[in-house]
């Protein structure tokens, strides 16, 4: 701590005198800006993480002028400005960020979205922190949204912000022309400078908080795929036909987001087959396998056998010819069950399914 030590032939602070009036604490002669530039300093001095960003801005430029204009401290005015300093820290019983935009943040995830976003519009508050991390945390669709709706130039910085595989991604949904049209706009990004980058981002996270606040966080065509999973297969081919009449692409979008034991043999990868059935009840799977084989679906049955230890196999094949005659409904409950299963680990990330785009 050099820029800390004793130097009495030296001036201390511009505009106090440091070291006179011994009888008392050195650090009155000091105005607050100068003890917390004081405090500052001796903290990036002992390597301690200061996240003086989350500081509003204008607090960060006083604080950065008082630090420059400021030289050295004795160390007895250190030991004063330190003390004075712990004990206002002891004192503190409870801290409130000032302002709506802290009680926001301290209430998020405690009051309901449609509260929020009503006190954040009143208020004019903008989300605080970083406005590039909550963007390239958006799924791929609204980032493409944002892309085709900005002018060239900030859909190349938007991009440019972008993770390597999500901006790739998104450039593959683009039709050709305007890919090959912001990809080399990224070429000219070299000259924008951080404040530009900065005032694109929270333009940008302005319109996220503009966006209405929806009473259904899963898309229409994931609820009604959800709904149609769990429903009898007579009454999801009726609904599907009924929704291809009315609407073909929404028909089309549910068929995709729909999974059902059929779907097995064409989603499931063979090495995630094992995870799958140790998760199945025996019985519950023996039941599912022979009604699917009396179903015209042995192409599946052998898929699931044919992945699974031999021993295991042989041992359910015994157990689907003592099944024998099920009904109906306990033969669908019990493929149900199954495909419950996968959804479920999907769902957690156990397993993962294949998508569409790997089967073309």
């Amino acid at each position: 701590m050099s820029e800390l030590a004793t130097t009495n032939n030296l001036p201390s602070v511009r505009g106090a005198t440091v070291g006179a009036n011994a009888g008392r604490s050195r650090a009155t002669s000091l105005s607050r800006k100068q003890k917390a530039a004081i405090i500052v300093r001796l903290l990036v001095n002992e390597g301690t993480e200061v996240p003086l960003s989350e500081l509003p801005e204008g607090l960060q430029e006083d604080l950065t002028q008082q630090m420059g204009a400021m030289r050295y401290v004795d160390r007895a005015t250190l030991a004063d400005v330190v003390s004075e300093f712990a004990d206002e820290l002891e004192s503190i019983g409870l801290h409130f960020a000032g302002g709506i935009a802290g009680a926001l943040s301290a209430l998020d995830g405690k009051i309901s979205p449609q509260t929020a976003a009503r006190l954040r519009k009143e208020a004019g508050v903008r989300q605080t922190g970083d406005p590039w991390m909550r963007i390239r945390a958006l799924p791929a669709p609204r980032l493409l949204d944002f892309i085709t709706s900005e002018s060239t130039e900030v859909a190349a910085v938007l991009l440019s912000k972008l993770d390597t595989a999500m901006a790739a991604d998104i450039l593959s949904q683009m039709a050709g022309p305007e890919a090959r049209r912001i990809t080399y706009a990224v070429s000219r990004t070299a000259n924008v400078t951080p404040e530009a980058v900065d005032r694109i981002g929270l333009s940008l996270a302005s319109q996220l908080d503009r966006d209405p606040v929806r009473a259904f966080k899963a898309a229409p065509v994931a609820r009604v795929g959800a709904i149609l999973n769990s429903s009898p297969a007579a009454t999801r081919d009726a609904l599907l036909s009924g929704l291809e009449e009315q609407d073909e692409t929404f028909a089309g979008q549910v068929r995709k987001a729909i999974f059902t034991f059929e779907n097995i043999g064409d989603r499931v990868r063979p090495g995630d087959v094992p995870v799958i059935m140790r998760e199945v009840d025996a019985e519950t799977l023996a039941a599912a396998l022979a009604a699917a084989s009396a179903g015209g679906l042995e192409k599946i049955v052998e898929f699931l056998l044919g992945n699974m230890s031999k021993r295991m196999a042989e041992s359910l094949r015994d157990e689907m010819n003592e099944v024998g005659d099920q009904k109906p409904k306990a033969a669908e409950a019990a493929m149900n069950a199954v495909v419950a299963v996968i959804r479920r680990q999907a769902d957690a990330g156990t397993i993962t399914l294949i998508t569409d785009e790997e089967e073309a």
